[in-house]
């Protein structure tokens, strides 16, 4: 009988640990894919306009939060219609709805007490959950903006060596589940995922990347077999 492949999903009683470790990668991916794109360009955000240019490159823009450095504060646009107004928080208003669904007080608490980098987190599991292509973090005056974007001109790299690197660096850099990081990553790319007892496998068309845990989860190895190169 064959076995029914879990999609991934935010569950009940998933902490905010289990839910990032779950969408991650997957945004860590999507953002290499925009720094192919524009570089080290500065982006220059509009809000009258709803967009966030890059140079001569524009996208429209969904605000989703702002930081406040002095405060050390994580505020949610959803909280905030009065500066932007509603057509430019519905993708925040969308993760509040999660945040409620799931009682998740990262997503549904209009402030919050976090470091600058806690809200990359946030907004990385933004950008996957609304299936946007990318986010970016715009400094205004002691603030920083948060902003998801989507657009057809942010092109996907779905090489194998991407793959290996993006699950990597998200598991060495964060503090996820690695092991549930890696078959989310695998499942949300469309790839097929087979699990073992002490690894797991990605299965990139004819290509392979084998993930070994630890008992706790944790990675001892990494392997890529790249079926191109053979």
């Amino acid at each position: 009988m064959k076995r029914i492949e879990k999609p991934v999903a935010i569950e009940e009683d998933d902490t905010f640990k289990v839910v990032f470790s779950k969408y991650g990668a997957l945004a860590l991916d999507k953002q290499e894919n925009l720094s192919d794109l524009i570089g080290e360009t500065v982006g220059d955000l509009d809000i009258e306009k709803g967009v966030i240019t890059f140079g001569d490159i524009e996208f429209p823009a969904q605000i989703l939060g702002f930081y406040s450095q002095d405060l050390n504060q994580w505020s949610w646009a959803w909280d905030n219609e009065d500066i932007f107004g509603k057509d430019l928080i519905k993708s925040a208003v969308e993760i509040k709805e999660i945040g409620d669904k799931f009682n998740l007080p990262e997503f549904n608490a209009p402030v919050i007490s976090l470091s600058f980098e806690t809200c990359h987190t946030i907004a990385m599991t933004a950008t996957s959950l609304l299936k946007m292509d990318a986010y970016y973090a715009v400094s205004e005056e002691g603030l920083d903006i948060f902003v998801a974007i989507k657009s057809d001109l942010i092109k996907e790299n779905n090489s194998l060596l991407k793959f290996r690197n993006i699950f990597y660096n998200f598991q060495k850099n964060f503090k996820v589940y690695p092991k549930i990081a890696f078959e989310s990553y695998t499942k949300l790319k469309g790839y097929g995922f087979k699990p073992h007892d002490d690894f797991a496998v990605a299965k990139i068309g004819e290509s392979r990347i084998i993930a070994g845990f630890t008992e706790r989860g944790n990675v001892t190895r990494i392997l890529m077999y790249d079926e191109e190169e053979d």
